[in-house]
């Protein structure tokens, strides 16, 4: 930047700046907003890439009241987002506080709990394929080790679930680092203060750490609750395609196989919103829940 501002002296700091950021609002506008707004158009045409599209209002979504495989796509990707964001937001926070000390070893164990959020997630559910594997996978082998039975975990729709979550949770590195770094941003004094009066770990951490902590919470929750529908896309299409009797068949499955396989662009495009509405209600979830705990001192 300062050497852009070096070569650009007749400008101004204001048209600089806007010259920098120009590339990712070009980007932003082409790949993100552009396609949002053609997808919310087609939604409401009848549209399968070989004829024009034909107006179709709101018939698309009044489908979706008697199509049974969209309402199970619905509940599932519901009940993964409802559940296991707050249980991979917690785990964060978690392993943040505990792991708030200098030395090599907490070191090394940050590093190592960082290191499945860069692993591509095909990769990461391949290997989890593998761990959770009914024959010769090592959680069964180590089961049988014990003389307990092993399991056909992929198998069974309640396990299957719970596979998911404790996979996606398992990629919690970038949440992680973002609750650390705000968490060593707060003052030393500020908890040595409340220590002298008297507070408990508990008390401090209930009316110093969780309220300050708020924003960078709030904020893991929204990018978490968006990042969900990807996470369980790749892992139930890898792992167990997305069964046993559609336990496992989230909303993007539903979306693809509309578009992709159908060629029923229109559908697809409205059930495309449909996944925008219900990210957009679980955020606004979010935030309503952490303004009423601020303002009723929940904290």
């Amino acid at each position: 930047m300062h050497r852009l501002t070096k070569r650009l002296p007749s400008l101004s700091i204001r048209a600089q700046l806007d010259l920098i950021l120009a590339p990712y609002v070009i980007g932003l506008t082409v790949l993100v907003l552009a396609p949002m707004l053609i997808t919310l158009a087609l939604a409401f045409t009848q549209y399968d890439l070989f004829s024009p599209p034909r107006w179709y209002w709101i018939d698309n979504f009044r489908n979706f009241f008697v199509d049974r495989l969209f309402q199970r796509a619905l509940y599932n990707s519901l009940w993964f987002a409802v559940i296991a964001v707050p249980i991979r937001v917690a785990a964060a926070l978690l392993l943040a506080l505990l792991l708030n000390r200098p030395g090599r070893a907490y070191a090394a164990t940050r590093a190592a709990l960082y290191l499945p959020a860069i692993v591509p997630d095909v990769a990461y559910a391949l290997a989890w394929l593998l761990v959770l594997n009914p024959g010769f996978g090592p959680l069964n082998l180590a089961l049988r080790a014990l003389g307990l039975p092993g399991w056909p975990w992929l198998q069974t729709p309640v396990t299957a679930r719970a596979s998911l979550i404790v996979m996606w949770v398992f990629q919690l590195g970038e949440g992680f680092i973002l609750l650390l770094a705000a968490r060593q941003t707060l003052s030393a004094d500020l908890f040595e203060s409340a220590a002298l009066d008297g507070a408990s770990r508990w008390q401090a951490f209930r009316r110093l750490t969780l309220p300050l902590l708020a924003p960078a919470l709030l904020l893991l929750c929204v990018r978490d609750t968006v990042l969900s529908f990807q996470g369980a896309f790749v892992a139930a299409t890898v792992t167990t395609g997305t069964g046993p009797y559609y336990t496992t068949y989230f909303l993007p499955h539903y979306i693809f196989d509309e578009s992709f396989g159908l060629f029923k662009y229109g559908y697809g495009s409205a059930a495309t919103v449909v996944l925008y509405g219900l990210t957009a209600v679980l955020i606004g979830l979010y935030y309503s829940a952490f303004k009423l705990a601020s303002r009723s001192d929940e904290f």
